[in-house]
């Protein structure tokens, strides 16, 4: 698969089967995604891949805390002005439809939400981490290190497609750190930044097979200059 192939096919995917994802696999696509660039060769990333029975006390543990509000390391955006407010309606509008939950049905989207915190059903999570001193820093924040882990993160995941595995970056497998740090044993001097849920895409599942977000079109966000 070449890379615009790659990039045309690669979606969130938010159904999985439980066939496990092989180490070496894993292992050749962290060492390809290294290829990223960032700030003067910073290369603030590290990571945690997890998977079995590690992976399964992380998802329990984050289902238990689903009513708790949000602790994660980087917090979300304190607001959502438009119209990227707008962008996230219309994604959850989209993509309730497919599953036809509909908006009054709270259970069904309460039950969805589990789904999430559970990646999904993915066998493995690959979770990235930067350094808490490189990115609070006594003068600021340095959110250089967040960008170029954005990077090696598109990397990832155009890879894992051209391996026939599908992921989903996700804040929600990051939402309490601490179920992560208790289960194996991240210290806090790292800040769990996302996790990316992969493994083998469950395309008899709706969603999986149906389900892709619409893009702006390019007129909304480019402004050409010195072009005749």
């Amino acid at each position: 698969m070449d890379l615009i192939e790659a990039i045309k096919a690669r979606k969130a995917i938010r159904a999985f089967k439980t066939d496990p994802v092989p180490q070496n696999v894993l292992k050749e696509i962290i060492m390809q995604a290294q290829n990223a660039p960032s700030w003067a060769n910073t290369q603030p990333w590290e990571f945690a891949i997890v998977t079995g029975s590690k992976l399964a006390e992380i998802k329990k543990g984050l289902v238990e805390r689903a009513e708790q509000p949000l602790v994660m390391d980087v917090p979300n955006p304190p607001e959502m002005p438009e119209p990227y407010i707008n962008r996230i309606r219309k994604l959850g509008d989209k993509e309730y439809s497919v599953l036809g939950i509909k908006r009054e049905d709270k259970q069904g989207r309460g039950s969805w939400r589990l789904n999430n915190l559970q990646s999904f059903g993915a066998p493995c999570v690959i979770y990235i981490l930067i350094d808490r001193h490189f990115y609070f820093q006594p003068k600021g924040i340095n959110a250089w290190a967040v960008f170029d882990c954005g990077a090696i993160e598109q990397n990832i995941m155009l890879l894992a497609t051209s391996y026939g595995l599908g992921t989903i970056a996700q804040a929600q497998a990051v939402a309490y750190p601490s179920v992560i740090r208790q289960a194996i044993g991240i210290p806090v001097s790292k800040l769990i930044l996302i996790g990316i849920a992969i493994g083998y895409p469950d395309w008899n599942n709706k969603i999986a097979k149906e389900f892709r977000s619409d893009k702006e079109p390019l007129d909304k966000i480019i402004q050409w200059y010195g072009f005749d």
